[in-house]
């Protein structure tokens, strides 16, 4: 398989840093291009006795944007080793919009982390790895929250 365009979803979470560390060193080992995504989710509007959105919803959307870039750079400082790396952020719900940034941006590759849940958590949360593996338009490597990176 010829990886150029690995995208690498990630959140503030231990098992998606360790998705974005297992991308970047694929991406270091076969010289691809590296996009950081990650979802903003919805926020439920505050509507207000005359039916208009409460100011608040603008100011946390507006809050989330910026949280999202200082992560992406974050996670980009920490791992990225010089590798092109290309920002996205957008609201929607986490699967959806990891598969849309991915066929949009043109990836090759989906590197993505999950919690590992089972039992009735994972029966009513599903799990948003699982749901894109089967949505996908390209591989998905899954990196599990057990995996530990050996240290090169």
């Amino acid at each position: 398989m010829n990886f150029k365009k690995i995208l690498i979803a990630v959140d503030n979470s231990t098992c998606s840093e360790k998705a974005a560390k297992a991308g970047y060193d694929m991406a270091e080992k076969v010289g691809a291009e590296v996009a950081l995504v990650n979802i903003i989710e919805p926020i439920p509007a505050n509507v207000n006795p005359d039916l208009t959105l409460a100011p608040v919803f603008l100011e946390t959307y507006d809050n989330s944007e910026e949280n999202s870039h200082i992560l992406l750079k974050e996670i980009e400082t920490r791992y990225g080793k010089g590798i092109t790396t290309t920002y996205l952020s957008i609201v929607d719900t986490a699967a959806h919009g990891i598969i849309q940034q991915s066929d949009e941006w043109g990836s090759d590759l989906i590197v993505i982390g999950t919690y590992g849940r089972t039992g009735l958590y994972h029966f009513l949360m599903g799990s948003v790895a699982e749901h894109v593996a089967r949505k996908s338009a390209c591989p998905v490597l899954i990196i599990p929250n057990k995996w530990e990176a050996s240290a090169e």
